[in-house]
């Protein structure tokens, strides 16, 4: 399997302030281990950045800009997306293709987000899909604390199977890139 790790929305207005992630110095670090494997594997790295016409996320602005911890390369590529899906209407999928790639490990924020909306979509698609457990994040959500939006999302995501596809929702030490 040709494999390329997706890190979701891991953006400054994400990471800090009023809608800071849930732990996410710690996941900010276990993306970097994560990250620094594929690119030691010279696997594909991309780096998906949500944005807005408005609010917190516009293009170009400091909220958008990538965390200033998350560690990046030169080489990695790069996704924008105005949806939670990022393959709708985004240029993911054709690069994915060109790169024979066929299976995602994914991480990033926010859980019940972006990184549900795009496992979903990638399992649709085919694609097999490692959800890094301890690698997502998001915020209380009024009715649950973080910690259990994604302690739900990691076990409903890891029920998900089909004739063709799968997601896996491995701790981050234990993926096998």
């Amino acid at each position: 399997m040709n494999t390329a790790l997706l890190i979701i929305d891991v953006q400054n207005a994400l990471c800090s302030g009023e809608e800071e992630c849930f732990d996410i110095q710690r996941v900010i670090r276990t993306i970097n281990d994560l990250s620094a494997k594929a690119r030691a594997l010279d696997l594909p790295v991309i780096l998906i950045q949500h944005e807005e016409l408005q609010g917190a996320l516009v293009h170009g602005t400091d909220a958008w800009q990538l965390a200033e911890d998350l560690l990046t390369a030169a080489r990695d590529l790069r996704v924008r997306k105005t949806t939670s899906d990022a393959f709708y209407q985004t240029d993911l999928q054709p690069l994915l293709q060109a790169r024979s790639i066929d299976r995602l490990v994914v991480c990033g924020l926010q859980t019940d987000y972006c990184v549900n909306a795009t496992v979903r979509q990638a399992h649709a698609l085919g694609y097999d899909v490692v959800l890094a457990a301890d690698a997502h994040s998001t915020v209380d959500n009024g009715s649950l604390a973080a910690e259990q939006i994604i302690a739900n999302h990691n076990d409903r995501l890891g029920r998900l199977s089909s004739a063709v596809s799968r997601i896996d929702v491995v701790a981050a030490a234990e993926i096998h890139l």
